[in-house]
């Protein structure tokens, strides 16, 4: 089942940018440079802050301007659901 959906989370990185505002702990650990503790990281961010550009990851402890250049095309900002 874990096989199944990460297949599906990898499918989905190939049709689709990650919605920073959104995205699940499995779709942040899809991204390259991403393991457990920075998805973490990212999520306890967001649950105070909804992020208005993708630059403002750098705002997350671990991340920064060279993780969003190389990630950019993979990353969209959808509208914030968390506030």
């Amino acid at each position: 089942m874990k096989i199944l959906a990460t297949l599906a989370i990898s499918a989905g990185l190939l049709f689709g940018a990650v919605d920073i505002n959104n995205a699940t702990k499995d779709q942040w650990m899809s991204i390259k440079g991403i393991g457990d503790a920075k998805a973490d990281a990212i999520l306890t961010y967001r649950k105070d802050h909804c992020f208005k550009n993708i630059q403002e990851l750098t705002a997350v402890k671990g991340l920064g301007d060279k993780f969003v250049e190389q990630n950019k095309k993979d990353l969209t900002v959808g509208k914030c659901k968390t506030k």
